[in-house]
């Protein structure tokens, strides 16, 4: 139980502080409106650094992703029998996650009339900059494949300042592959955030485009496979 907690409250602090930048840059009337990429990516590896050491102070993996969740148990990092309620521990703690800027920020919802304002599903979950689902799907495979073969070689990436070396990897990813399709890498910090924006009265607010939501769902499950499925073999085949 205590893991689950982790799982949760790790996942709950990552999703309210990036959701919450979302937020930030696109409201009117927030003093971060318009801010720059930098400002997004760098806000969300904070948020998954702090996430980290909330989950791992409960005794948690620390995962806060179903992709690395299912990467680790796929490589044989993380017990089968654990993988089922660490999940969904995810994804509850990130609907959570997304209720908080939700309610946060609801004045500024009501300020900003229409998604040309700023008012649209981008606050709480990804969209692609091209709409090319294949590539995208393509993309989110690659971001997700990188940041989960370089979790697995910093072995407790919850210990000491690993949490900040794991930040500092979204942050990287990020700036150099994440512009395409938004950079999800999570399906929990994707879906239910989007799940937030579908069922809760948000003001003015537009579709939740759930016909791309296979892609951040999809590719990071993949890409964690992969990574965990190329590690694996080169440990036991290669090297």
């Amino acid at each position: 139980m205590s893991e689950l907690l982790g799982e949760f409250f790790g996942t709950m602090v990552m999703v309210a502080l990036g959701v919450g930048t979302g937020a930030a840059v696109n409201l009117k009337k927030s003093y971060a409106k318009n801010a720059n990429w930098f400002y997004i990516i760098f806000a969300w590896g904070l948020a998954v650094t702090f996430g980290v050491y909330v989950a791992a102070n409960f005794g948690s993996k620390a995962h806060l992703n179903p992709a690395v969740t299912l990467g680790m148990a796929v490589g044989g990092y993380f017990p089968w029998d654990k993988v089922f309620t660490y999940i969904v521990a995810q994804f509850i703690g990130a609907f959570f996650g997304g209720l908080i800027p939700y309610i946060h920020y609801y004045a500024h919802f009501k300020e900003t009339k229409n998604e040309a304002e700023g008012n649209h599903v981008g606050i709480f979950a990804t969209g692609p900059a091209t709409n090319s689902p294949i590539f995208n799907f393509i993309d989110e495979t690659i971001d997700t494949f990188i940041f989960v073969f370089v979790l697995i070689h910093l072995g407790n990436f919850g210990e000491g300042l690993k949490p900040f070396i794991a930040g500092f990897l979204v942050i990287v990813i990020g700036l150099a592959l994440g512009p395409t399709t938004g950079l999800a890498m999570n399906p929990a910090r994707d879906w239910s955030p989007r799940l937030v924006y579908t069922i809760f009265p948000v003001p003015y607010k537009s579709t939740a485009n759930w016909s791309y939501a296979w892609v951040p769902m999809c590719g990071p499950l993949l890409g964690g496979i992969l990574a965990a499925l190329l590690n694996y073999s080169l440990q036991n085949y290669i090297l």
